[in-house]
């Protein structure tokens, strides 16, 4: 009598599970679908004129936030190969839109829209025409712009630098890095002078120091008669890249081509954090891992912040059984990289065998 009792738990007990898990899957399933990249404040306006048409400024406003979309998460070079799209492949790939706002002043119509775009159709889209789009994140970088006059032998960073004057005008909507430039500092100015004839190797590390940013771009800009040459030193996690731009013809103090020199710059920059943060959507790594049924909470997290994670192309159920519910996760990358991004997130894996246990 006592083993029928026991038997008749174990099996509620597994019936509860069976249905958990259901739950879930469908949960997981919905979400996965919901999964989507949002363009607000797409503002269009055109006069009401006779042959106004409604439809054709709300489909040239699925147009521009397509196009915002793409300058977020696509390189400066990869955008040329998206010039034209056709309006249904474009519409095939929103799933919804809102008109957050529409008004007529003096006989011109204004509306401000709304876009969700369906992520996981963007990024097959791209992989067709073989484009690695990026994760679009914000950053904040400190900027360090130092204009360097060959021929005088002289340095500016504050005053009478026109890039460092210059550089946070003109804001660009779809630009992912944010800059920090430094406070004017007699102390910072005299430390920089006196590293003039190895400032090309100058880390710039006791300056960096007073700053809450542990990551900068140093942007050193020769200046030789109408020609320039840009180092720039990236540092991100640690990490140092240089990169060189020769720009002839370049009259770094004339207000134009200040701004033409920041504007290019800024691409270069942007195309430099896309790369870091850039998808392989060619990977389609399957991932088999199993978590226990104790607690309902460590699935449900679990599922969320897979759902969250941009490399993560699709993941499912494939089964459930009394202890454990069964995962495919299809992971655009390698097993170490997603590895390291969920113990960020705290988990850790047995990977000994095929199917990985979350501990």
């Amino acid at each position: 009598m006592v083993f029928k009792t026991k038997k008749s738990k174990s099996n509620i007990l597994y019936i509860f599970f069976v249905v958990l898990s259901l739950n879930i899957f469908f949960f997981s399933t919905d979400k996965n679908f919901a999964k989507s990249f949002e363009i607000e404040n797409i503002d269009i306006s055109r006069p009401f004129e006779i042959n106004f048409d409604k439809n054709q400024v709300i489909n040239e406003g699925f147009y521009q936030a397509f196009f915002e979309l793409i300058a977020l998460i696509v390189s400066s070079n990869d955008r040329k190969k998206i010039d034209n799209i056709k309006l249904n492949n474009l519409k095939g790939m929103i799933e919804s839109f809102s008109i957050q706002e529409e008004k007529f002043i003096n006989n011109i119509y204004y509306v401000n829209l709304g876009v969700s775009f369906n992520k996981k159709k963007i990024y097959n889209y791209l992989e067709e025409k073989n484009i690695f789009p990026s994760v679009p994140i914000k950053k904040k970088f400190l900027f360090i712009p130092i204009i360097i006059d060959e021929n005088k032998k002289d340095l500016l960073i504050f005053n009478n630098n026109i890039i460092y004057e210059n550089w946070n005008k003109d804001l660009v909507k779809t630009h992912l890095i944010e800059y920090i430039l430094p406070t004017e500092d007699l102390e910072d100015l005299n430390q920089i002078k006196k590293k003039y004839e190895i400032i090309e190797q100058y880390n710039f590390a006791e300056i960096i120091s007073k700053y809450n940013l542990k990551d900068s771009i140093i942007s050193l800009i020769f200046r030789d008669k109408d020609q320039l040459r840009v180092l720039s030193r990236i540092t991100y996690n640690k990490n140092v890249i240089l990169k060189n731009q020769s720009y002839f013809q370049r009259d770094v103090n004339d207000e134009e081509q200040a701004k033409k020199l920041i504007k290019e710059l800024k691409i270069v920059y942007e195309d430099h954090w896309k790369k870091i943060n850039q998808i392989n959507t060619s990977i389609k790594l399957p991932l088999n891992i199993k978590i226990s049924n104790k607690d309902y909470k460590t699935i449900s997290d679990f599922e969320k912040n897979l759902d969250d994670l941009d490399l993560i192309n699709n993941f499912l159920i494939t089964k459930f059984d009394e202890n454990f519910t069964y995962y495919k996760v299809i992971f655009n990358g390698t097993p170490s990289i997603f590895l390291k991004i969920m113990e960020e997130k705290n988990y850790s894996f047995n990977t000994q065998n095929k199917i990985w246990l979350i501990k």
